[in-house]
């Protein structure tokens, strides 16, 4: 007679029926969390967020206005609003020197002050009392030196960062937003639209990028209206339209694909079936599907359009002068050779900022990779 052996599984633990439910979390979410453990992208973002908006406040860490000057009992603020010297009984024409102010104030010791900024040089100040002719090498006053015209390599350095981010932001915004929309109507209504969508972007694409960005740039002089109105002149939104005017055909055929695999799926024709508007199907239904490339290429365009700028300003046909420009310091190391700050400064800032966007743009990829594990960590 065989002996019976009870067996007795484990309990699973069952959930009480009156806890509330564990929300699922969105698609958007699970990317973002995916990201967030990707250390490398995630902390290089995080670096570059705060030294982005370090750099709106560069008026009241890098500059040569004063931000508060006491005199004969009342405060002014120079960084905020324009004071002329004879406010301060200066015998000069226009705006003090306030780093001279200040040593006046001290010399005289009758209750006067200037608050400087921590670094009181501007970048498009020439400081001319400076010994020996520019460009100056890196001392303990200008870190980083000074250019052939006698400005601080460390002031242009870091507003040219905010400059060539923010450049580089709003020609990908522009760029990528009308990729999108392009890409939408091609890939949405398909058939003749597309052809000829698509071949216009062949011709216009063909052209010669940099080579039209060049010429553009070169034949742009300031335009008067009669009235002596400057209507159009070489500047920083001109130089963004004309980038952006080449900049949004890579991501159109992205787009358009995706709007080509998402309208066959079943809530596009339920939708239809419902008699939803086609703008609403386009933009609120299929668009929010159809951005991971828009998201993923994101920051590699802003990466090429900060080498674009770059490359622009250093053959002379960038922004505007006086503008802080990487491109401009780097064409100056150019011409004087054995002044190598002007040369290893510019291209490390560079190098470094590029090389974060790069860490954030394979982080984010490889967030929105469906694949579970990642190779980035």
């Amino acid at each position: 007679m065989k002996q019976e052996v009870a067996t007795t599984l484990p309990e699973t633990p069952t959930q009480p029926a009156d806890a509330p439910a564990r929300p699922s979390l969105s698609i958007f979410r699970r990317r973002v969390q995916k990201f967030r453990r990707i250390k490398r992208g995630y902390y290089s973002f995080l670096i570059l967020v705060f030294a982005y908006i370090v750099s709106f406040a560069l008026p009241l860490l890098i500059n040569s206005k004063a931000l508060i000057v006491s005199y004969k009992g009342e405060l002014y603020f120079p960084v905020f609003k324009f004071y002329p010297a004879s406010t301060f009984d200066q015998p000069v024409i226009g705006e003090p020197n306030y780093r001279e102010l200040q040593r006046i104030f001290r010399q005289e010791n009758a209750g006067n002050w200037v608050l400087m900024p921590p670094y009181p040089y501007n970048p498009t100040e020439s400081l001319f009392d400076l010994p020996g002719s520019p460009p100056h090498p890196p001392s303990s006053r200008h870190f980083f030196g000074t250019d052939d015209r006698a400005r601080d390599v460390f002031a242009r350095l870091a507003y040219g960062f905010n400059v060539s981010l923010t450049f580089a932001l709003v020609v990908t915004l522009i760029g990528e937003g009308l990729g999108v929309i392009v890409g939408a109507f091609l890939g949405y209504f398909g058939g003749k639209l597309d052809i000829l969508g698509q071949r216009a972007i062949e011709i216009w694409s063909s052209l010669p990028f940099l080579y039209t960005i060049i010429i553009i740039s070169s034949i742009v002089v300031p335009v008067y209206l009669p009235d002596r109105n400057l209507i159009i002149q070489p500047s920083f939104w001109l130089l963004v339209v004309i980038l952006a005017a080449f900049g949004w055909m890579g991501i159109t055929y992205y787009v358009r694909g995706e709007y080509y695999r998402e309208k066959a799926k079943d809530y596009v024709g339920a939708a239809i079936a419902l008699g939803v508007s086609e703008p609403a199907i386009m933009f609120k239904h299929i668009l929010p599907n159809a951005l991971t490339p828009v998201i993923s290429f994101a920051p590699f365009v802003v990466v090429a359009n900060i080498t674009a700028l770059v490359a622009l300003d250093f053959l002379g046909f960038g922004l505007p002068a006086p503008t802080p420009s990487w491109g401009e310091l780097i064409g100056q190391g150019m011409d004087y050779l054995t002044k190598w700050w002007l040369v290893l400064f510019p291209l490390s800032a560079m190098f470094l900022t590029l090389l974060l966007i790069v860490f954030v743009g394979e982080a984010i990829r490889e967030a929105f990779d469906p694949r579970e594990y990642s190779r980035l960590r």
